[in-house]
């Protein structure tokens, strides 16, 4: 399951500074066999120790990441949903991606100018948000003509869609977001993924700051301002400075540990990033262990152990038999899967299992 994130931001925040970090520290684009990877997508690989764990005790010739691709999407513009500056080919970027990261700049300089003349995080950021809005209102306008036509000929289903439309062109008229409207049956709910509206679109802010902030414990009126528009919406905020992130991308390995010392950081503010992605869709991860590779794999929380086997290939989950299943915490503890057959840790599950964070699986399939 590809966890796809669109960066956004207004004209001069560091939206593309923080997309040439992800991209140095991106995974080469032959390790993924007929894909082509366009010049604004970066595939970068989810940090996880757990791996390099794994990794030792089965010694495999490969270690395989979960990946997340990042698209550096066009900067937005007052009236982008009106097709100002580049905004058509913006709005278009963004149906195509499950979450937006929306850069926002929370410092001043006076050598970078700001497109609206100075710097106010909560300004910007429902700039970028009245602009989804407005495209979304438009989508559902032409939606609700179309669905009106049907509804009138007795479909059921064209029934229950122009009821929603009417319910959220009430909601998103009234300045909240698609996302925000309470939708619990499971035909709407089908109905509202397939109006691919930008803002049902979950959406991470990060506040980019300098380097003389991100050294400080304390958040900065600018960086509190965001973090608590963020969470009055329901979304999340991480603090970043994407000027230093660009320069640890390009460190090796052995020097990027002196280099976050100095600046008093536990971790490359991109795993931060990544990681928060990664929370922002409800994904989770399972692994696949043995002396050919141990891999990662994406899936959302809640999935079956068919559906997490349908990650792999679908006939796994087409002829799924049966999961044999230990948990990381305990191979780790005992360090060998034999130990862990012996104390009877491993564990047979069948369909109706729900598959957890740091299950450790092997697949019995027939087709």
């Amino acid at each position: 399951m590809a966890l796809q994130c669109g960066i956004v931001g207004l004209p001069n925040v560091g939206k593309s500074t923080l997309f040439n970090a992800l991209t140095e520290s991106s995974v080469p684009a032959e390790n993924y066999p007929f894909c082509t990877i366009e010049p604004h997508i970066g595939i970068v690989e989810l940090p996880d120790l757990r791996l390099n764990e794994l990794g030792k005790i089965y010694n495999p010739k490969k270690i395989i990441h979960a990946t997340v691709e990042f698209t550096d999407i066009a900067g937005i513009v007052r009236g982008a949903s009106k097709g100002e500056g580049l905004g058509n080919k913006f709005l278009g970027q963004i149906r195509q991606t499950a979450a937006i990261i929306h850069v926002v700049r929370c410092f001043e300089n006076d050598n970078i100018t700001h497109v609206d003349g100075s710097v106010d995080p909560t300004r910007d950021a429902e700039t970028i948000e009245t602009e989804l809005l407005l495209a979304d209102l438009e989508t559902l306008d032409k939606r609700k003509h179309k669905t009106e036509k049907m509804a009138r000929s007795g479909e059921k289903i064209a029934k229950k869609e122009l009821g929603l439309i009417n319910r959220l062109l009430k909601h998103c008229n009234e300045g909240h977001r698609a996302r925000t409207l309470p939708v619990d049956d499971a035909d709407e709910k089908n109905i509202l993924h397939s109006l691919h509206l930008l803002s049902s679109k979950p959406i991470l802010y990060i506040a980019n700051v300098d380097e003389a902030e991100i050294m400080q414990e304390e958040r900065n009126k600018h960086v509190q301002a965001l973090f608590d528009f963020a969470e009055k919406e329901g979304n999340s905020a991480v603090r970043i400075c994407a000027s230093i992130e660009q320069e640890i991308a390009v460190l090796p390995d052995d020097e990027k540990g002196l280099f976050l010392t100095e600046y008093n950081l536990p971790e490359p503010g991109l795993h931060k990033v990544i990681h928060a992605g990664f929370r922002l869709l409800g994904l989770q991860t399972y692994f696949t262990c043995g002396e050919q590779e141990v891999r990662a794999w994406t899936i959302p929380v809640g999935a079956s152990a068919p559906e997490a086997a349908g990650e792999i290939h679908t006939d796994f989950e087409r002829g799924f038999i049966k999961a044999e299943i230990f948990q990381y915490d305990e191979i780790i503890k005992h360090g060998s899967e034999k130990t862990l057959s012996d104390l009877g840790l491993i564990r047979q599950e069948g369909k109706q299992y729900i598959v957890k964070d740091g299950d450790c699986i092997f697949f019995k399939f027939n087709v």
